[in-house]
């Protein structure tokens, strides 16, 4: 990334991106091993459905209606990671193993 302040041209390299915003970044792990938590965040407002489409999730967050504690977050996270981090397009259906991983917090917090 390269930006400008005053006159001067900055580059910043995934190393000093990385450690300006806190992402992480690397080899993505295999997602076929996040399994589907009993009663999760799939389940609770999707009906385990095989496909999600970027309205339904839209849908559900205008609602406004959560089950639990955290799930406006876990819903929210999946929203920027597909949207502003990823910028994949809105007709893409959200992969299934996004919401099984964003059940565990921790555990998308370490995700790269």
């Amino acid at each position: 990334m390269r930006i400008m302040i005053g006159t001067h041209e900055v580059r910043f390299s995934k190393v000093e991106f990385r450690l300006i915003i806190g992402l992480r970044f690397g080899v993505l792990p295999d997602t076929s091993r996040f399994v589907s938590v009993d009663n999760g965040l799939h389940h609770r407002y999707f009906g385990d459905k095989d496909e999600i489409s970027s309205l339904e999730l839209r849908d559900v967050m205008r609602r406004g209606e959560f089950l639990q504690a955290y799930d406006s977050v876990k819903l929210c996270l999946i929203y920027m990671l597909n949207w502003i981090l990823m910028e994949l397009d809105k007709r893409v259906k959200i992969p299934i193993w996004q919401l099984q991983l964003v059940d565990d917090l921790d555990g998308f917090d370490a995700f790269p």
